[in-house]
């Protein structure tokens, strides 16, 4: 399904300025690739949005080079970004982080 529009939650904007700065405290440098590559998998939800498989009541796409997952949903031609959320974390969190932004 083609877009016309994808917008990011403050949270899910507040997702992606959180995992810059962890891996940026991994190794300088390594935040900006991440931010780079996490937009740039945010971006082809213009041509892709709707494809992905549904957890947790939202479509969840998962980062081509991290272990991060964007979960959206599509209301009408628009796309909205709900969370940018690690992976690598007890399945639990990430339910209840959904559930708090679920219909803002």
């Amino acid at each position: 399904m083609k877009v016309s529009k994808v917008t990011l939650l403050e949270e899910a904007v507040n997702d992606l300025e959180i995992g810059r700065d962890f891996y940026d405290g991994q190794q300088e440098g390594i935040g900006v690739y991440f931010a780079t590559s996490l937009l740039s998998d945010i971006t082809s939800l213009y041509l892709y949005s709707g494809i992905h498989s549904i957890h947790f009541d939202f479509h969840r796409m998962l980062s081509k080079r991290f272990p991060f997952a964007v979960y959206y949903e599509v209301v009408s031609e628009q796309t909205r970004v709900v969370a940018v959320l690690d992976m690598r974390q007890n399945p639990r969190s990430i339910r209840d982080a959904l559930a708090s932004r679920k219909s803002q």
